[in-house]
């Protein structure tokens, strides 16, 4: 019963406006009904590359009003028949995306809105500046009617299901995303997007997919509102378009398909349910937008998924047994770096700095604070690029190369502070880490299942990330390295926060990875867990190396105690 909840819920709010279309909607409510279907199905990409990905495209109403002009150019001016307007009203929107995508995603924040929305006024004075081709201001007029198999569809009750009939295929098509490998990668990418790529996740080309599938359900919605309407004009190309699907999503609930659905349903009516207010109904209109997000900042949706969870409880998971997942397509020939170098202006973060990280061996790195330690992992995981030098892993030169193609050719790296994305589940966290290379979710999972049980965590599968205590995390952490059986692992601080008996089994679980093969990198502050650990030390200081040599001559070393020891004391 628990897992058929959701879909109860689902059917039921489906029947209610099946319902309400037959029986009680007048012919004004099923317009309205319809322009709300209309606006669920833009919402449906929008979710995908906003509320998954993470990426505030102010495009979104840009690509619906071009699937609008496509099927009002087409139809009005050529008479093409709704089988042909309607994919071609898909297909240009995605063919825009495309290079706009490439041109404007490597920008964050609100640079890449700015740029979106620069691109939808530019569409809006072309639409107002080519009457011969889009009818200028005055838009077009005499748009045909959907034709399907011969029969045109009227406006009305047939209208009105034909463009719902498409929103369930589109919410079916956009769930199955959002539950998918995609889904789960530009969540991952949304929640954490400095250790996405860390993880093997290509963030580029998941911008761009996103990018490209909300154009998709931008052109059809458009299409459909041009069919409802039978005229196009600039408005489809305004602000208040983008606006009002923003508007749906963040109501409805970000990232879930039933918020389209439900935030349209109630944007569109709201202000026909306050109209006998007269002039004051905007105002009671924007009061409950406000209060809307103020007492749910997940949505609608997101307040009802909190609030069955907390009646019923969290639904079981289906587990998938698989043996442990293989090692990547590396040779075991670990890692070497020669004179690295990395400067930061006129600060010389890392000043040729080399090492060896051979398989089946820790190598400590230490150092004081702001001596480069975190600088080094960064550039070996292709966090940063270096200014000189060369990195070979499993005998390839990647010098420079991107963190997500590292991740992919055998490296697994930890963060100071445990990188665990927030809102997660510690199952859904440590699968993200398997995205990239498992065919689907669901093995994805089972990978994970496995990466935990061999932490001796388990346990903590169903429960959230938030909240756990620091050893936990880093259990957690290091779990996301390890599903990955990388060939080289780099960790920056692992035993920080844990307790005694906590190293121990840290250390022992260390020795045995080290066992099986892999090179580990261990940047440390503790000296009694790192050095019984390590069979070679590096110390550096100022970005320079100032000892290499074996763990046992650490402690007499001068350089070191001097930079170093001498200041941590016995550290």
């Amino acid at each position: 019963m628990a897992e058929r909840r959701p879909a109860v819920i689902l059917i039921a709010g489906a029947l209610a406006l099946l319902v309400y279309a037959l029986a009680f909607a007048s012919p004004y409510g099923l317009r309205v009904l319809t322009v709300a279907g209309v606006y669920a199905l833009a919402t449906f990409g929008f979710q995908i590359v906003f509320g998954l990905g993470g990426a505030l495209s102010l495009a979104q109403g840009a690509f619906f009003g071009v699937g609008a002009y496509v099927t009002g150019i087409l139809g009005s001016r050529y008479g093409l028949g709704f089988e042909a307007t309607f994919p071609l009203s898909m297909l240009v929107p995605f063919l825009l995306a495309l290079p706009v995508g490439l041109a404007v995603l490597r920008l964050e924040s609100h640079y890449f809105a700015l740029a979106t929305l620069g691109i939808a006024q530019v569409l809006h004075l072309l639409a107002v500046n080519l009457p011969e081709l889009t009818g200028g201001s005055n838009g077009l007029a005499g748009v045909p009617a959907a034709v399907l198999f011969g029969w045109a569809v009227p406006r009305g009750l047939p209208m009105a299901g034909l463009v719902w009939g498409l929103v369930g295929l589109g919410g079916l098509i956009g769930w199955r995303v959002a539950r998918g490998r995609l889904g789960r990668s530009l969540t991952m990418l949304r929640d954490d997007p400095l250790a996405a790529g860390t993880l093997g996740l290509d963030v580029g080309r998941l911008r761009l997919a996103a990018f490209g599938i909300s154009a998709l359900f931008a052109g059809a919605a458009g299409a459909l509102a041009v069919h409802t309407q039978r005229v196009v004009s600039p408005e489809v190309l305004e602000f208040p378009v983008m606006v009002s699907i923003l508007t749906i999503s963040i109501v409805g609930g970000r990232g879930r398909m039933a918020g389209a659905v439900l935030g349209a349903v109630l944007l569109l009516h709201l202000p026909e349910w306050f109209r006998f207010l007269e002039r004051g109904y905007l105002v009671i209109y924007g009061a409950a937008l406000l209060l809307t997000v103020v007492l749910a900042p997940d949505g609608l949706t997101g307040l009802l998924h909190r609030l069955t969870a907390r009646l019923y409880g969290g639904r079981p998971r289906a587990l998938v047994e698989v043996r442990e997942p293989p090692l990547p397509s590396v040779r075991p020939d670990g890692m070497t770096v020669e004179g690295l170098r990395k400067s930061f202006g006129g600060v010389r973060a890392v000043d040729r700095v080399s090492l060896d990280l051979r398989p089946g061996s820790i190598t400590g790195l230490i150092g004081p604070n702001g001596s480069g330690k975190s600088t080094v992992i960064n550039l070996l995981s292709g966090l940063e690029r270096p200014d000189a030098g060369r990195v070979r892993l499993g005998g390839q030169d990647v010098t420079g190369a991107r963190a997500d193609r590292l991740a992919r050719a055998g490296l697994a790296r930890s963060f100071q502070a445990a990188a665990l994305p927030a809102g997660a589940g510690v199952l859904e966290a440590v699968a993200a880490a398997r995205l990239a290379f498992d065919p689907d979710a669901a093995t994805a999972e089972a990978h994970a299942r496995w990466a935990l049980d061999r932490l001796g965590v388990d346990e903590l599968a169903g429960q959230s990330c938030d909240g756990l205590p620091a050893a936990l995390r880093r259990r957690v952490e290091l779990a996301r390295a390890l599903v990955r059986r990388p060939a080289v692992l780099l960790l920056d601080e692992p035993a920080a926060g844990l307790t005694d008996g906590e190293k121990a089994d840290l250390a022992d679980l260390l020795r045995d990875l080290a066992g099986e093969g892999m090179a580990i990198l261990l940047v440390e502050h503790d000296m009694g867990f790192l050095l019984p650990l390590a069979g070679r030390v590096l110390c550096l200081d100022r970005g320079r190396v100032i000892y290499d040599g074996p763990a046992g001559g650490v402690r007499q070393d001068p350089a070191v105690t001097t930079a170093y020891l001498g200041q941590a004391g016995s550290a």
